[in-house]
């Protein structure tokens, strides 16, 4: 009896289950979400495929002026990674950041996945934007350490082979001085009226030989250290640029899908403004980062471009699929809600952790007093206007 009790139990658990995930990952249309898309009626396809066309190009500008900027600077003196210039801006692009996470992600998921459409069990049952955005920000975590040891580790190889070969080659110098000076007492012993000639000759050379091949490769030695001083500082800010495109990436997928599906010229039309200044605050966010993590120019393009064309390309791709592509079923809306999860938790770590706790509360911020005012300045600003735009966006 109790173990058909048992059974019954987890049948009947199994079968809710599958009513659930059923009704959670349905395609079909939810009026409500229908009515809230369509703008109470506004609907004109051809006037929305141009305005489509519009955001497109100006997002595109937009983002490539936003992540142009910062590397155009980077070889000027007011913009090296070392001015006070240069920490304002990556101060005000941490603060863009910070809101992007908590203003504009978290609360998109939020309105994704406590929608009426959805069943109330569990979406609103249980805070799943607030918990996938943790478990995301505790997977950045692991990620963001597991990336900075393999780079730290490649990078400490790079230098003990430098160390290596700079010793080896002091050693052969070494090596190569000691048969100089031998071969100058055998020389005195065969002919001592070439003697003094030949000694001084002979010590002359070694000493010039050896002196220029130990300060060449002590200097080798010094770089090799130096280098491996600053791996840790550059390590850092290629993870941080790697893993916080990554995040900036995901979400402008998700919001260039959900503008390219629309079919209401009332909804795209306050979009394109809005999602211009968006694009180019991230892109600003996103150009600091890889400035400061030296990439070569081709790495640095490449980066900045693939930024620049995700959202142009999402736009484009939702274009394309609004035929058969239901944005207002309870599927896109899970699968939505999920993603601006996952990107929240992204940028709200890397912003406080990465940026904001490593610049403010590190030795980078010792400088003058105006630096700090400037920098605590240009952090609030940069969240407060981020966090505006989510009037219109």
């Amino acid at each position: 009896m109790a173990l058909a009790g048992v059974r019954r139990h987890v049948g009947q658990f199994f079968s809710t289950s599958n009513e659930l995930m059923a009704a959670s990952l349905s395609t079909a249309s939810c009026a409500e979400e229908m009515q809230k898309a369509e703008g109470a009626g506004c609907r004109d396809d051809a006037a929305a495929l141009r305005l489509k066309e519009v955001a497109m190009a100006a997002i595109l500008v937009a983002g490539v002026l936003g992540v142009g900027l910062p590397l155009a600077g980077r070889k000027r003196r007011a913009m090296r990674t070392d001015s006070a210039a240069f920490m304002a801006a990556r101060a005000f692009a941490a603060g863009v950041i910070l809101a992007t996470g908590f203003v504009h992600m978290l609360h998109d998921a939020q309105h994704a996945l406590s929608s009426p459409c959805l069943p109330a069990v569990p979406w609103r049952r249980f805070p799943f934007p607030g918990f996938v955005a943790m478990a995301a920000a505790l997977a950045t975590l692991v990620l963001d350490f597991l990336a900075t040891r393999f780079y730290e580790t490649k990078h400490r190889d790079e230098a003990a082979r430098v160390k290596a070969a700079a010793a080896a080659a002091l050693a052969a110098a070494s090596s190569a001085s000691a048969s100089d000076e031998d071969i100058t007492v055998v020389t005195v012993v065969e002919d001592e009226r070439k003697a003094p000639l030949l000694e001084t000759h002979c010590h002359g050379h070694s000493h010039g030989h050896g002196h220029s091949h130990s300060h060449s490769h002590g200097h080798e030695l010094v770089q090799a250290e130096g280098r491996e001083g600053d791996v840790s500082e550059h390590v850092r800010s290629v993870v941080v640029s790697q893993i916080l495109e990554m995040g900036i990436v995901s979400h402008s997928v998700i919001i260039g899908l959900s503008l390219g599906v629309s079919r209401s010229p009332c909804t795209i039309r306050p979009l394109v403004a809005a999602l211009s200044f968006h694009q180019f605050f991230e892109g600003f966010a996103l150009g600091g980062c890889i400035a400061q993590a030296q990439f070569k120019n081709l790495s640095a393009v490449l980066m900045a471009s693939f930024f620049a064309i995700t959202t142009p390309a999402g736009i484009a791709a939702g274009a394309g699929l609004s035929t058969f592509y239901n944005p207002n079923s309870p599927r896109a809306l899970v699968i939505e809600g999920i993603l601006d999860s996952v990107s929240a938790g992204i940028l709200i770590y890397m912003s406080l952790v990465d940026l904001i706790a490593a610049d403010f509360l590190g030795s980078k911020m010792t400088g003058s007093l105006r630096q700090q005012v400037m920098a605590y300045i240009a952090l609030f600003l940069g969240a407060i206007s981020m966090s505006s735009l989510a009037i219109w966006a």
